[in-house]
This record gives structure tokens, sequence and C-alpha cells, in this order.
């Protein structure tokens, strides 16, 4: 049970994040302008928005088993709309639908991973599942570009021949929706199969859409804290989805082979960072390792902007580094500064993801007037204020650190 949740975690993040790679692709093909380009990851992430919420709300009303099967069973049926029509107006339903599958599932999994893998494991197999997503996301960039190498270059293997058959030749990134139609049903197979533990949720767990929901909405700090999640989700995934498109119109770099594997090593270092995240998260206050690690950010986006192609290239991926404990941190600081309710407050923070639907749109339409560089010169708006939690952020409980722990010994003393 706990390599089927990982499993799903690697599938989530496979099919999430391999947008960015194929926006120019997108772009080319369908002969869109920038401002339109930003309703692809729109149509993802504002998927989100409406189903986080509602999802934790199926858990409790049916079994994991079920809501696990429906959100795979949405999403096979978003990519094999898209692999059998592609055009753009499918691509923005079948996007949407990819991201309500993924909603579900990001809802459903955790509580799934404690029960399977044992509470006093789940610190360990959550800190693994970050490095699967982590990984996945390295991969996925990969992928693409050895289907669109090798589709209807003569290729003869199995699969290429396959694929020859159903991708049109003038789309070969297509197939890569064929694959995750493949790897979506295989998943739904094995989920049906398996004989799923029973799961009770934790009181943290639960979404309670009454009082609760109202006694949040009131508090100022859940408005800031909801903000800040759009901001981490929107840095994210705008110079995920916009980077390999930058490069390839400022320093003429091809989207197909170094572009996306710029985007393969922003994700890569992402993973990266978090390692070094958990060690200065045990020596320093969360709230300064925001403050560097935002800084840190700052700099690699002006560098990335303004520099050099050679500097663009390591500049880029350096965002992802410095991104890496962004989302825990600010997961934590915002749990930790309400009382109770953090449930219903986990669903309110999820519904925030929705801001990798906001600021990728935003950067297009800017981009589409200004041009990208103005366009992705808003993210400094969305870091700012992620640098600014930093110093506003009060938590009732701060993160325990080693120097915490020795005055400690030395009270005991």
């Amino acid at each position: 049970m706990v390599i089927l949740v990982l499993v799903i975690f690697f599938v989530i993040s496979f099919l999430t994040n391999v947008l960015g790679p194929l926006i120019p692709d997108i772009i080319s093909n369908f002969n869109l302008s920038l401002g339109l380009a930003g309703f692809l990851p729109f149509s993802f992430f504002v998927a989100y928005g409406v189903m986080s919420i509602p999802a934790g709300l199926l858990i409790e009303k049916y079994s994991e088993k079920a809501v696990l099967i429906g959100a795979f069973s949405i999403a096979f049926a978003g990519a094999l709309l898209f692999a059998l029509f592609p055009q753009f107006s499918i691509a923005l339903i079948s996007l949407f639908l990819i991201g309500i599958g993924m909603a579900m599932l990001q809802v459903v999994i955790n509580p799934l991973l404690r029960v399977s893998g044992g509470e006093s494991n789940f610190a360990f197999f959550s800190a693994m599942a970050q490095m699967i997503f982590g990984l996945a996301s390295f991969l996925s960039p990969m992928l693409y570009t050895y289907l669109v190498h090798h589709v209807h270059s003569g290729d003869t293997s199995f699969l290429i021949s396959i694929l020859d058959r159903v991708v049109p030749e003038n789309l070969k990134w297509v197939s890569l929706y064929w694959v995750f139609t493949v790897i979506v049903l295989a998943v739904i197979v094995i989920v049906w199969a398996i004989k799923f533990p029973k799961v009770e949720l934790l009181e943290d767990e639960k979404i309670r859409i009454g009082s609760a929901f109202k006694e949040l909405l009131t508090n100022k700090y859940v408005i800031l804290f909801f903000i800040g999640m759009l901001c981490y989700v929107g840095t994210e995934q705008g110079v995920a989805n916009w980077t390999s498109k930058f490069l390839q119109e400022y320093h003429n770099v091809d989207p197909t082979t170094q572009g996306a594997r710029v985007i393969s090593y922003f994700w890569g270092l992402m993973t990266v960072g978090c390692l070094l995240g958990l060690v200065l998260l045990k020596i320093l206050d969360s709230k300064t390792v925001l403050l560097m690690f935002t800084s840190g950010a700052m700099i690699a986006l002006s560098v990335a902007l303004f520099g050099t192609k050679d500097m663009a290239l390591v500049a880029f991926p350096a965002i992802g580094f410095f991104a890496s404990v962004m989302y825990p941190v600010v997961f934590s600081l915002a749990l930790n500064s309400v009382p109770r309710h953090h449930g219903t407050f986990s669903g309110i923070l999820c519904t925030g993801i929705a801001g990798g639907a906001v600021v990728p749109l935003l950067i297009g339409q800017l981009g589409g007037v200004f041009g990208l560089r103005v366009g992705m010169i808003f993210l400094y708006v969305t870091l700012g204020y992620l640098f600014s939690m930093g110093i506003w952020a009060k938590p009732i409980i701060s993160n325990a650190t080693i120097n915490d722990r020795i005055r400690e010994l030395f009270k005991k003393k």
C-alpha cells in the first residue's frame, strides 16, 4: 500500500509538471499569443480551487478507494480526450479534467499514507514521497525530449511504432498524452485490484464547512496565509511554465532539448534544496529560513531575466533550489498560527494551489502586451509577499531546533 501511494505521488508529479516544456510547442503549433497560452496552466490549476474542499468532503462520504478510482478515471478521460482530438480548445478542457483528478488525489493520499505506513513512520514516508514527487518532475521533461526526437523519426522500436500510428506527424509532443493515458489506465487497474486498509480520518484531516469555516475566514492571518499559498504555487508554476519560452525567445534555446533540460534541472534542484532545507530547519527558525531562501530566489530571478544566456541556463534551475523550502514552511507557519480547525484550514490552503492558475496567466497577459521579460518581472511581487511572511508571521508554535533542545537539556540539569 505504501508503494502504491508513492506511485500515485509519482504519477501526480509526472502529469502536473510537464506542461512547462510543452508550452513553446503548443504556442507554435496552435499559433497562440502569450496571453492565450497563459490559459493552459490556468485551466489545470483552477481545478484545485474548484475541487480541493469538495474532495475532502467526498473522502468522508465514500471510501478512499472509490475516490482514487474516480480521480484517476477523470484524469484518464482528460488525457484520452486530448490524445484523440489535439486542438487548443480541447486542451483547455483536457487540462481542467486532469487537474480535477490531481486535486482529488492530493487530498486522498496523505491520510492513506499515514494509515498504511503507520503513524510513527509518517514523517519518513512523507519525506520519501516528496523525493519521489521531485524525481517524477525531473524525469517528465526528459521523456518529452525523447518522444519528440523519436516519434516519426524512423525509429522502429515497439513503443515508437505504436505512437507513429496514432500521433500526427506535426504534433509529436501529443505522444505524451498517449503515454499519460496508458499510465493512468494501468494505475486504475492496480488500485481496483488492491485491498485497501480502513482509514479513520484524524480530526485535523477533516474538513468542516459550517462554523469552523466561518470562524477561520474571520481570522486575518488565515486570509494572509491563503494569499501566501497562492503566491508560492504561482511563483513555482510561473517559472516552470514560462522558462522554456523565455529561453527560446531571448536566447534562441531549443525548447525540445536545452529548454526541457533546464526545466528538468529546476525540479531536480528543488528536490536537492529540500534536503538542505530539512537540515536548516533543525538549526534556524523557519521564518529565518524563509527570508534566506526567498532572497536567494529573487537574486536568481534577477540573474535569469537580465543576465546572459549562460547565466540564465544556471539561474532558472537555481530558482527551483531556493523555492524548495517555501511550500512546507508556508504550510507549517499557517497551521501553527491557528489553535484549532487545522483540517478545514488545510483545505483552504490547498485551494490556494489555484495560484498556479492565476500567476502564469498574468505573466502571459503581461508578456503578450509588454514582452515576456516584463511579464516574468511580476514574480518579484509574489516572491516579495513570501519574503514579507518571514517578517509578519507570528506562529503560536515555532519549529523545534537543535538550540531549543540544548536549552531544554541545560534547564533539566
